[in-house]
């Protein structure tokens, strides 16, 4: 069911909640432009910051699908856009052609029958209220495709051969989100509107872990949270490849609450610590660091 769109920025803050994604009030805001102005919004960040999450949020809050474009490198045009349904042309082509003429058969051939929606194209013949189109890790993908992009970013609307320009009757809420392994292309970002997101502070952590989990006990949840934050923090995350993201905060309570842990320890943190890192070196990195990561908890 579609929902009505939040006239502020608090209030996005709030109807964000409702669907367990917790928005700062500078997110919020860059939401509410977005949406309101109709343009993309770039988010940049750290893996695990809750980027892709949002677009599920947004969906679920508003009652949009959610159509994923997930970029990987020499990702192209077609694969994002469409392509034609060449086996079923050809027979369409073989039964035709003794009683139909050649221009009759070419427009068949190049109908909406025989054409199969990528997930650009689908997203901009979506019917109202439209969808939300989440472009996943653009950054992947190659400066071609990102030229690619650009008209659809631009105006809505992207050109095909066989059919024309196709122009969205109902824009798509449109999210791009980059990991930063590379830099984009100016034009891209011009297009769009852009916020930077960092890993939540504690208080916030803890409000996604108690959601999420909520069978985890109020100590376990705060001391997972005290643990995950000071492990972004220096002199912690310079030993370490990567810091761990919201998502590996949760999925550790998660196994933490399976293994019927009430608090954290030396041994479970160890015997654990493979659902934080995914890099043996972190790992290893982790074991000599528990006892001082774990300082806060013991004082608690």
């Amino acid at each position: 069911m579609t929902q009505a769109i939040p006239a502020s920025a608090p209030q996005w803050v709030e109807a964000l909640r409702s669907v367990g994604y917790f928005a700062d009030l500078r997110l919020a805001t860059a939401i509410h432009l977005a949406v309101g102005l109709g343009r993309p919004l770039l988010l940049e960040g750290d893996p695990g910051v809750g980027k892709t999450e949002l677009a599920k949020a947004l969906s679920q809050l508003l009652g949009r699908e959610l159509v994923r474009l997930q970029c990987y490198d020499g990702l192209d045009h077609r694969d994002a856009l469409y392509e034609w349904n060449h086996a079923a042309q050809m027979l369409h082509l073989r039964l035709s052609e003794q009683h139909q003429s050649a221009e009759q058969i070419e427009r068949e051939l190049y109908s909406d029958a025989y054409l199969i929606e990528r997930p650009l194209l689908k997203a901009l013949r979506a019917k109202a209220p439209g969808v939300v189109l989440l472009i996943d890790e653009v950054d992947r993908a190659d400066e071609p495709f990102e030229a690619f992009l650009l008209e659809y970013l631009g105006e809505y609307q992207v050109s095909i051969p066989e059919l024309g320009t196709v122009k969205a009757d109902r824009p798509p809420i449109s999210l791009l989100t980059s990991n930063r392994t590379r830099d984009l292309n100016d034009a891209v970002k011009r297009r769009c509107l852009f916020h930077w997101m960092e890993f939540p502070d504690r208080d916030r952590e803890l409000a996604i872990v108690k959601s999420q989990v909520p069978q985890a006990s109020e100590q376990l949840a705060q001391q997972v949270s005290d643990f995950v934050a000071r492990l972004r923090s220096q002199p912690f995350t310079n030993a370490f490849s990567r810091a761990p993201g919201v998502a590996e905060s949760v999925d550790w309570a998660k196994a933490l609450v399976a293994l019927n842990a009430l608090r954290l320890d030396p041994e479970i943190v160890e015997s654990t610590a493979g659902v934080l890192f995914k890099q043996r070196d972190d790992i290893m990195a982790l074991q000599p660091l528990i006892d001082e990561l774990l300082t806060p908890a013991k004082a608690a």
